[in-house]
């Protein structure tokens, strides 16, 4: 790469706080600026890890010329507000995971990226991974058989987030930690997908707290996937074949694959590649597709976080969950 890349990041919560770190640590790519809606964030984020330009409102970091990727780091109620107007003013988009708060608003900006010829990518880390490619060798390579059953848990104890419990903030597992196991479902079974099975249980602010969704393939086979935010899951994704199974270790920052066969006798195991934290290869993705006049990443392409994103909106519908924002003003005065 000639020169240093210039990235700037709507948000000072967590996830920035891991992509700076990432980026401080990545060749050929900068941290540059920074914003909160409270500039002092923003001033304190910008000495903790770096950067150039901290500033005290979105618009301003997107109307800065020297910007040439945003990261938006903000709740997922926010995302699509704050992907409009990067993409309004021609700034390229890495948006975090959920994409949006539903299928209505993704679909509006991929389709504004294509009228403006605006590179946008969901920052699915674990689409970007090397090790994704590694699984998908190990599971071509029929060690296991045919893969029939696949199943995926991730769980965590984070029900005193508040974010995660408000409804105004699209709060719920399913946006911040089911997304994943869905994700991993697609990255490994792909999207021939017959039906949808599931059921929740409920938050006392009414989103969701943990679920179980089965994905039923044309071809017959079946994922069955668990994500909560009140429990401590194992963090595994298992495919299930007809010679023996495998067992990928982290379905949220894959670390390893083992391999048993029929005789349940390990095989075969294959260790993640040394990375910073993961995050790296989202953001070179990004520049490699900026750099070629690209609006999309292959390897998360539009198509696929359309896909997710309307999923997720057909299991909160059979969930009754609607987030507030998402009403019709008659439903509004309805609940008051």
């Amino acid at each position: 790469m000639l020169g240093k890349f210039n990235v700037g990041i709507i948000g000072t919560g967590n996830i920035a706080a891991i992509m700076a770190k990432t980026i401080s640590q990545m060749k050929g790519v900068k941290l540059y600026a920074v914003a909160s809606r409270e500039k002092v964030k923003a001033e304190v984020f910008a000495g903790k890890y770096g950067c150039k330009k901290a500033y005290g409102s979105y618009e301003e970091l997107v109307k800065d010329s020297k910007v040439e990727l945003v990261y938006i780091a903000t709740p997922h109620s926010e995302h699509y507000e704050h992907a409009c107007l990067c993409i309004a003013n021609g700034k390229p988009v890495l948006c975090e995971k959920a994409f949006t708060a539903n299928a209505k608003q993704a679909e509006d900006l991929v389709r504004m990226a294509q009228e403006n010829h605006v590179f946008i990518a969901e920052a699915m880390w674990t689409r970007y991974m090397p090790m994704l490619t590694t699984i998908r060798e190990v599971l071509g390579s029929g060690v296991i058989g045919e893969p029939k059953t696949l199943t995926a848990n991730l769980g965590y104890v984070i029900d005193s987030v508040e974010r995660l419990k408000n409804p105004a903030l699209a709060g719920g597992a399913l946006l911040d930690v089911g997304v994943y196991t869905i994700n991993f479902a697609l990255m490994i079974f792909g999207n021939n997908i017959e039906k949808l099975h599931s059921c929740c249980t409920y938050t006392e602010t009414g989103v969701d707290q943990q679920n179980t969704i089965t994905i039923q393939y044309v071809d017959g086979r079946y994922a069955v996937l668990n994500s909560s935010m009140v429990s401590q899951s194992d963090r595994k994704g298992i495919i299930y074949g007809t010679k023996g199974f495998a067992i990928v270790e982290n379905i949220n920052n894959f670390e390893s694959i083992e391999v048993y066969d029929a005789s349940y006798k390990k095989v075969a195991a294959y260790k993640c590649p040394k990375q910073i934290s993961g995050y790296e290869y989202e953001v070179e993705a990004s520049i490699r597709a900026i750099r070629n006049h690209q609006i999309e990443c292959e390897e998360m392409p539009h198509s696929e976080t359309l896909r997710v994103m309307r999923m997720m909106d057909q299991l909160r519908s059979e969930w009754g969950i609607v987030y507030p924002f998402e009403k019709m003003p008659e439903e509004v005065k309805a609940d008051n």
